[in-house]
């Protein structure tokens, strides 16, 4: 279950969210060159990264803010600033870009701090913006629970798009990392499950003051659970290109080539 958009744009431009995932492709691609020399990854990761020991010895405390900006592929990078995309603007667009950014950056920190707690005395450098992510989709939940989201389902050869209850989607991402945490050794390495996991308790939690000046349960009656803006609608358009059946292709348009005995 992968979420590809919303149906919520936002009211304003997020500058910010453009910023944050500006700054996170920036600094992948200048630390790229590093991935192909292990000993010097090592060592950016260990000068940047949180290891969880180092905080629990009172040591490298910055890397909780840096390893909030660094990720381990592609795809890492990919997926987190498409969850980034897809829910910031809307947080955005209700906190103001100031206090949306001190939210994102708390966020981050809390997930951080979550993973040390979970496994203090490991090794394992942990780095990913997912925590912080993760704190902007817990604020989402509180303020625009009924939100459509559009989830992309893959059941082995099973492709479908569903729009379905940002709660339903939200959810279930939850429950999936407290039960990744549960089941999974927290010194090992991987998914950093707790971070998640406390990044979007945190980012919860530091919604409520904006949901309860927003009016809490009234804000809910009167946007019914949605973001207070006029929902998108996705048409698929058919496309121009012109059928052509088998019988129609032009005997000259294929090109034959002839068999070679030897």
């Amino acid at each position: 279950m992968f979420p590809i958009r919303d149906h919520n744009p936002s009211g304003r431009v997020p500058y910010i969210t453009y910023a944050l995932m500006a700054l996170n492709i920036v600094i992948f691609i200048a630390a790229y060159p590093l991935y192909s020399d292990q000993v010097a990854l090592f060592e950016f990761y260990n000068a940047w990264a949180i290891v969880p020991y180092e905080i629990s010895a009172g040591r490298e405390l910055h890397t909780i803010f840096t390893s909030m900006f660094l990720h381990a592929g592609f795809m890492h990078l990919a997926g987190n600033m498409l969850f980034l995309f897809i829910f910031g603007d809307n947080m955005e667009d209700e906190m103001g870009h100031m206090r949306y950014l001190l939210f994102y950056l708390a966020s981050g920190v809390a997930a951080g701090l979550m993973q040390v707690v979970a496994a203090p005395y490991s090794g394992i450098p942990t780095i990913g913006a997912s925590g912080a992510i993760a704190g902007v989709m817990g604020g989402y939940l509180l303020l625009f629970p009924r939100a459509k989201v559009d989830v992309l389902i893959i059941l082995v050869i099973f492709f479908r798009i569903l729009p379905i209850p940002a709660w339903i989607m939200l959810g279930l991402w939850l429950g999936m990392q407290f039960l990744g945490g549960f089941t999974s050794a927290g010194d090992q390495g991987g998914v950093a499950y707790w971070a998640h996991a406390g990044g979007f308790l945190a980012g919860m939690i530091l919604t409520v003051p904006l949901w309860l000046r927003l009016g809490g349960t009234a804000f809910w009656n009167k946007t019914e659970g949605h973001p207070p803006h006029p929902e998108a609608r996705y048409v698929f358009a058919e496309s121009r290109i012109p059928k052509i059946s088998r019988n129609e292709v032009p005997r000259n348009s294929i090109t034959r080539i002839p068999r070679i005995r030897k």
